[in-house]
């Protein structure tokens, strides 16, 4: 029997990779849409699979229409990446990235307890959520410690769903996710704001990167693992919250390092330190242990950062190249 899934955030870089997986496991796949004047489904076109979704109208920011997409939809399993997601923007934009983040939740959250208590739940938690961080490494059990509008937006996303898994019996994940890149990421981010330098830099389109604190330490992996691990989450006979991460960490400055050495380039020639991209309060380290994801899920991750890096700088080339 076909089974049905509905995802928020379907435009979205994990959004689309995880609609791809879905599709590919045969599922029944809607995307909730919020109505834009702007393209927004240019990642789904990316991916060869725009025309295999079936859209739902929506904002998570509005309980009756997420109602009315979970009615239409009838789904067995629900996928909430919805949210503002670029950290920077939160403090531009600290109401709107609550609402969406953590108020947005809950309606989603209240359609499932509503009308189809049996469906699956998967919340999109986020490393942000450890911020200053605790312990060397971040686990399951590491305390929070948000140090932006998004990471406590994403805290209350985090806890509600804890809350109404405990409250009324769902089967609500929360998959706390450490950075995840790809083509598809936004060029607001800054690996793709890196990749995407390094080649209009190689092609004479460009002479220099402006950037923040580059000496920020990060665990970086690739998108399309990642979403594997929220299908998996959503298997298991038991809900539970899970890291997902590489368990390595590297600084902004060896990323761009990488990134530059992949098109013959020294970084150091390049890159030029702006203190207006600099963060109010930074998150210096992040590193995630996953341990309990490969031992309960049997998940890891199966590229490397060189790997990912690569594959980004090459899909810039290509379309730097052609613009």
């Amino acid at each position: 029997m076909t089974r049905t899934a509905l995802i928020t955030g379907i435009t979205g870089q994990d959004g689309a990779y995880l609609a791809k997986l879905l599709l590919e496991k045969g599922y029944e796949v809607h995307g909730l849409v919020a109505r834009r004047s702007s393209d927004t489904r240019w990642r789904l076109r990316e991916l060869g699979i725009e025309g295999q979704i079936r859209y739902q109208e929506g904002d998570l920011a509005d309980a009756c229409s997420i109602q009315r997409a979970v009615i239409k939809s009838k789904p067995q399993e629900i996928y909430n990446l919805g949210a503002q997601s670029f950290v920077g923007s939160s403090w531009d934009q600290p109401v709107t990235t609550g609402i969406v983040g953590g108020l947005g939740v809950t309606h989603v959250l209240e359609a499932i307890r509503q009308f189809c208590p049996d469906s699956r739940f998967y919340q999109a938690s986020t490393s942000e959520m450890f911020g200053l961080i605790q312990a060397e490494r971040q686990d399951e059990n590491t305390p929070f410690y948000p140090r932006s509008p998004y990471g406590v937006a994403k805290l209350y996303g985090h806890w509600i769903t804890v809350n109404y898994r405990e409250s009324f019996g769902l089967h609500a994940s929360s998959g706390i996710l450490f950075n995840h890149e790809s083509p598809l990421r936004g060029l607001e981010f800054v690996t793709r704001k890196v990749t995407d330098a390094v080649a209009r830099i190689k092609l004479g389109k460009q002479h220099e990167l402006r950037m923040g604190n580059i000496d920020a330490k990060r665990d970086w992996g690739f998108a399309g693992d990642y979403v594997e691990a929220m299908w998996l989450m959503l298997q298991q006979d038991r809900a539970d919250d899970y890291v997902i991460a590489t368990g390595v960490t590297t600084t902004v400055r060896d990323m761009c390092r990488l990134a530059f050495s992949c098109v013959g380039l020294n970084y150091e020639d390049h890159v030029v330190i702006d203190p207006q991209f600099f963060r109010p309060a930074e998150v210096d380290v992040l590193l995630g242990n996953p341990d309990k994801a490969a031992r309960q899920l049997g998940w890891k991750p199966s590229t490397s950062l060189d790997q990912l890096i690569g594959m980004m700088v090459d899909a810039d080339l290509f379309r730097v190249g052609r613009e």
